[in-house]
């Protein structure tokens, strides 16, 4: 039998989806399952955008230009100037999901064996497009204890090689909703020109800052413009993520001349979506502000409710809408399996992602999960109490270690 690429064997499977036929499985013997393992939003999608597609007209759905409709990009370039990025449509690329904006930067900015340094945990599929673009992740670690900020510009410069060609930050980030500060941005901006090297930076989570917290893009630090390469996406913004709609941001004009060869060989971003796309950025301030308010409250219940359970901790995010916690257990992939497999509360119980899947440091985040704030008040509630319930009973619980003593554990 012929056999797979040596890739095919490579590529890591999700951390999000792995455990899916565990939840199937759930359901089918009855069980509701509350899905807190994947960020996909419950936010009804704006109206604009749903009627924008409604009303198409056209006789023939066509091929659009590779780099995404003209005028998709002018109405994205008004959202970004609003933001102070000060660029013009020649600088986006439209892109087939902020996935495809991940892999045209790396492609288009490394050369494979070159190395990009990550902030872990950090989302999991950097790592399956690293894999795809031949090129090396070395992880750094940030750690729970102080809620995940940016590691010691030190102890970036010690991972630094000949190698070195980038660093990814998602901001706020995924999996755990710390969003960087001016200052930890400036320090990264120094570094990047210091050694030469692309910063690239990951704002899917763009909209969803907390307690009045600022969002900061390198795309505001003055002098780094032929550094940065902003990768976005439409699908958490407003709650589209079944659009498949992203794009490239840069103001470098060798790696636009470059990616835009990529996005040829795909041929085009899709036409419906790029319409519905270009409606969206007419979406009114109150829908961000009503979502604003409804991801408060419920990053406030899930943070609130995992500090009160024993022996449980959890940093408050500024952003995003996800949270990574600390349990007394002894592996979390395990765990995750046996809350879809062997454990119910009243014929109930939670999906998470092991955040073991979130680092490449091999034995890192063993007693760490991720869960998605991404349904309703009552229903995180109700996770919670499963949660509480399902720890007391866990076969494999352990004695609960403080996020201040885990430190380099």
């Amino acid at each position: 039998m012929p056999k797979i690429s040596h890739k095919g064997e490579q590529m890591p499977a999700s951390p999000i989806r792995k455990l899916t036929p565990f939840a199937d499985k759930a359901k089918a013997d009855g069980k509701k399952v509350y899905h807190l393992n994947i960020g996909q939003p419950d936010i009804e999608t704006p109206e604009g955008m749903l009627d924008a597609i409604k009303n198409i007209s056209f006789k023939v759905w066509a091929y659009t230009p590779s780099e995404g409709t003209l005028s998709y990009r002018k109405k994205l370039t008004e959202y970004y100037n609003k933001l102070g990025y000060n660029i013009t449509p020649e600088n986006i690329i439209v892109t087939t999901g902020g996935s495809e904006a991940i892999t045209i930067s790396m492609m288009a900015c490394l050369n494979p064996g070159d190395e990009v340094i990550i902030p872990e945990p950090f989302y999991a599929n950097y790592n399956g497009f690293a894999c795809q673009s031949d090129i090396v992740v070395k992880p750094i670690l940030s750690y729970i204890e102080n809620g995940f900020a940016l590691p010691p510009i030190s102890e970036f410069e010690k991972l630094i090689t000949d190698k070195t060609k980038a660093i990814i930050i998602c901001n706020p980030n995924n999996p755990t909703g710390y969003l960087y500060s001016r200052g930890e941005l400036e320090a990264l901006k120094e570094l990047a020109l210091k050694y030469d090297l692309y910063l690239f930076s990951d704002e899917a989570y763009r909209e969803f800052c907390y307690g009045g917290q600022e969002f900061i893009s390198p795309m505001h630090l003055y002098g780094l413009e032929e550094n940065v390469i902003v990768m976005d996406t439409v699908s958490k913004r407003y709650s589209a993520c079944g659009a498949r709609l992203g794009c490239l941001i840069t103001k470098n004009k060798q790696v636009l001349a470059a990616g835009l060869k990529f996005a040829q060989a795909r041929l085009s971003p899709g036409m419906v979506e790029q319409i519905a796309g270009e409606a969206a950025v007419d979406t009114p301030d109150d829908y961000f502000e009503t979502v604003n308010k409804e991801y408060t409250a419920r990053r406030d219940t899930i943070v609130g409710a995992l500090n009160k359970m024993d022996g449980v901790y959890c940093p408050n995010p500024g952003g995003a809408f996800y949270v990574v916690a600390q349990l007394p257990i002894d592996n979390a992939d395990k765990f995750c399996q046996w809350m879809l497999e062997s454990f119910s509360h009243e014929n109930q119980t939670v999906m998470m992602a092991p955040a073991t899947g979130f680092y490449s440091s091999p034995g890192a985040g063993l007693n760490e999960v991720r869960m998605a704030y991404v349904l309703n008040i009552k229903d995180i509630e109700n996770a919670m109490i499963c949660l509480e319930e399902a720890l007391k009973v866990y076969p494999g619980r352990q004695v609960a270690v403080s996020a201040e003593s885990s430190i380099g554990s």
